[in-house]
């Protein structure tokens, strides 16, 4: 199994790495350029936004071969009883749906109603397929909770929007997106590993690290391409359906807690989002008015940087995963202790720390 892990990683971030610079060229020649025209821009000149293709590309390219490759030594049967070939069948097709809403997007800019939409039938396409969110394993309390056959539709399909959304809306400074998708993928990996996982769902999330490391070179302060929509919605949407595959089919894991815990950040921040919107807005249409209330705006504002802001949020995004690696693999005694130690921490610093980033912002 680690020779596939090293393999599927070294492939997808080599592709990934390599497409990057093509991905800059071709973004100049279609218009795929942010250009900062509101105060909710954080940079000051146009960047290319089409580093998505060479994400997907990468991660297909090495999730193809490594497939292809485990089929023929027998470690993986994708036409057994799972049906892999049609769930993989059916995620090629929401990819391909999603890029397409998505790549308009990035060259001139649609309605978040018909983005809406795109996700939407993407989602639908995959649970038709055979990937759902079938049942709840909760902690503290024994038994699974079966859902029925609606029901468990209507579950994966909202898991799947909201989670693509949720990363989609995430990304807003130079790599921030980019790298604690890398984070949340590393501690889903350790605990597929742990969990003997499904090799498919393994493979799936090595990749994706593998190419989301290709491309974060580029993303990082100061950035020379964005991921763009194409890039950030594929993040989302492949992490929503890897955690269902790896998952799903445990008896030990807390199905659907652990992949909430290890992706806490962005859900909080889009969770926070919509109520916050509804609030001052008082309307629907207000979830999806664009605004500066985001945890990296509001960072921003207390005076760090870029890169200060980023590697704090990096730093959130590693003590989620661990909390959620830690209850899987220990107990929820030994993960509250660990949250606890690290609130603890906060709690003694954070006062003097952001006293000292509003006394530079008043020197600055």
């Amino acid at each position: 199994m680690w020779g596939d892990i090293a393999i599927a990683f070294l492939l997808a971030f080599i592709t990934s790495f390599v497409l990057t610079p093509y991905t800059i060229k071709i973004a100049k020649k279609i218009g795929a350029v942010d250009i900062p025209k509101d105060e909710r821009r954080m940079h000051n000149k146009p960047i290319p936004k089409f580093g998505g293709p060479a994400i997907v590309i990468g991660f297909l390219v090495s999730t193809i071969y490594l497939i292809f490759m485990s089929s023929i030594d027998g470690n993986l049967d994708i036409f057994g009883v799972e049906d892999y070939w049609l769930k993989l069948l059916g995620f090629l097709g929401g990819v391909c749906v999603l890029s397409i809403f998505c790549f308009f997007d990035d060259i001139k800019g649609i309605h978040p109603l018909i983005k809406l939409l795109g996700q939407t039938i993407g989602a639908v396409i995959v649970v038709l397929c055979g990937i759902r969110i079938d049942y709840f394993d909760l902690p503290f309390l024994e038994g699974n909770f079966m859902l029925s056959n609606l029901f468990s539709i209507i579950v994966t399909i909202i898991w799947i929007v909201g989670i693509t959304n949720a990363i989609n809306l995430i990304d807003g400074l130079d790599g921030l997106s980019t790298g604690i998708s890398i984070i949340s993928c590393v501690c889903l990996l350790i605990i597929f590993a742990l969990n003997g996982s499904p090799l498919i769902a393994i493979i799936m999330i090595t990749t994706l690290v593998g190419a989301l490391s290709g491309f974060l070179p580029f993303n990082f302060n100061p950035a020379r391409t964005f991921i763009g929509d194409i890039g950030s919605n594929f993040i989302g949407f492949t992490l929503s359906i890897v955690s269902i595959l790896g998952i799903a089919k445990t008896a030990t894991a807390f199905v659907v807690v652990l992949p909430i815990i290890v992706l806490g950040l962005p859900i909080f921040d889009t969770v926070s989002a919509i109520i916050r919107r509804l609030i001052k807005g008082k309307s629907l249409k207000a979830v999806f008015q664009a605004d500066k209330g985001h945890l990296h705006h509001k960072l921003i504002e207390k005076g760090f940087t870029q890169k200060e802001a980023v590697l704090l949020l990096y730093g959130i995004s590693v003590a989620c995963g661990m909390f959620a690696v830690i209850l899987f693999e220990s107990d929820i005694w030994k993960a509250m202790s660990f949250a606890l130690m690290v609130i603890a921490v906060v709690c003694i610093g954070y006062k003097e720390f952001f006293k000292l980033k509003e006394e530079e912002k008043k020197d600055n």
